[in-house]
């Protein structure tokens, strides 16, 4: 689980390239409260081969299921 809440980018997506460089998991889920890291992520994503799921929470907080 990565907990990116609070952080602009390019932090939450620096935060999954390491999480994924680190084990290559077959799944990762990501806390972020910003949509501008949603999109981002989701780029970073689709282009390591992961389908990704976007959840909306409250608070405009999103949680991101990447599975491969």
């Amino acid at each position: 689980m990565v907990d990116a809440r609070g952080l602009s980018c390019p932090g939450p997506v620096l935060m999954v390239q390491k999480e994924v460089k680190k084990g290559a998991p077959k799944s990762l889920e990501v806390l972020v409260d910003d949509r501008c890291a949603v999109e981002n992520i989701t780029r970073f994503a689709h282009s390591q081969g992961y389908a990704i799921k976007v959840q909306e929470l409250e608070d405009d907080e999103f949680r991101l299921k990447l599975e491969k």
